[in-house]
């Protein structure tokens, strides 16, 4: 038996505004990655980090369902396995705090 798919996704993540610190609760889509995301402080359009699939991974307290599934099916510690990237071992970005 498989625990894939076992729990549900988290889908609400707070984001952290790296411009001005305003903080918000988003609700993130369950199909799809977001890639853009302006900030209802200072207007910024915030974009993925490098290596990072989705404004939420980058900035989120939580990371995008579709990532979140990928950690339960692969097993791997947070910032280890990101979808395409875990077919490369060392390529991710540090985690920041």
């Amino acid at each position: 038996m498989s625990d894939r798919g076992d729990a549900p996704a988290i889908l609400d993540s707070t984001i952290t505004c790296p411009e001005c610190g305003t903080q918000r609760l988003e609700t993130m889509p369950t199909d799809a990655c977001q890639f853009y995301y302006e900030c209802t402080g200072c207007g910024a359009l915030l974009r993925p980090k490098p290596g990072h699939c989705c404004v939420f991974c980058s900035y989120g307290t939580v990371p995008c369902p579709p990532v979140q599934a990928s950690r339960r099916s692969c097993g791997s510690a947070p910032g280890e396995c990101t979808g395409t990237e875990k077919t490369r071992p060392g390529s991710a970005d540090p985690i920041d705090g």
